[in-house]
């Protein structure tokens, strides 16, 4: 679906169902219809979403308090991706990945060990050449992680921290060799989860995530971001 014209002469565009105006421009946000620097006019989304300019207002706040739109000389614009970002995200994630495997090795429960080893078996079984199934079975990994942890506050920052992360349309897991090595890491993780080794269970995600980082900025520097 289409919507109308922007002043640079684009169009607002979404596919699916008909969502609230939030929904609908964090969507677009997400998949790249909306580019990054692109400006947020209130008419043109108002019209796009056949509502009034009040709820677009709204929605357009609680993206600013999102992160994914901010504040320029212009107006309200989508926000820009950039290699410091990366380094800010990462820096954060890995800090807040690694203490979520700390406390899963600690509060665990039988029932989470045995959904991150049915992930884990079903992430090597899958084709490598799908890299959007890929990027979310990997998600869904970590996440089972954070729910092993059993620390709300904990998941929640690091499901804002994945939000934003999503901004970025490759994945580090495309990478040759990545895809394998990785699933031999969250083995590891597991391995370290399950026998309540805490310490060994931080080490080894920090390392998992510092290997991330490193590739993300790789594809960055080769202009694949």
């Amino acid at each position: 679906m289409s919507g109308p014209a922007l002043s640079d002469g684009k169009a607002y565009r979404v596919a699916g169902r008909k969502a609230a105006p939030y929904e609908k421009v964090y969507q677009a946000i997400m998949t790249g219809e909306l580019a990054p620097g692109q400006p947020l006019i209130e008419t043109a989304l108002a019209e796009w979403c056949e509502v009034s300019r009040t709820p677009i207002r709204e929605a357009l706040t609680r993206l600013e308090q999102d992160g994914l739109v901010v504040r320029g000389d212009r107006g309200l614009m989508v926000r820009e991706r950039s290699p410091e970002e990366i380094l800010d995200l990462y820096e954060t994630r890995i800090v807040l990945e690694a203490m979520a495997s700390r406390v899963a090795a600690v509060r665990r429960s039988y029932m989470d060990l045995i959904t991150l080893r049915r992930i884990a078996q079903r992430l090597e079984t899958m084709d490598v050449s799908d890299e959007h199934a890929m990027a979310a079975g990997n998600r869904e990994f970590h996440q089972a992680i954070w729910r092993a942890s059993h620390n709300d506050s904990l998941s929640d920052l690091l499901q804002r921290l994945d939000m934003h992360l999503a901004r970025y349309p490759s994945t580090t897991l495309s990478q040759p060799g990545r895809w394998a090595e990785a699933n031999g890491e969250h083995q590891e993780i597991i391995t370290a989860i399950e026998a309540q080794d805490a310490d060994r269970a931080h080490d080894l995600t920090a390392a998992h995530f510092a290997k991330a980082r490193e590739l993300r900025l790789a594809l960055w520097a080769k202009g694949q971001e």
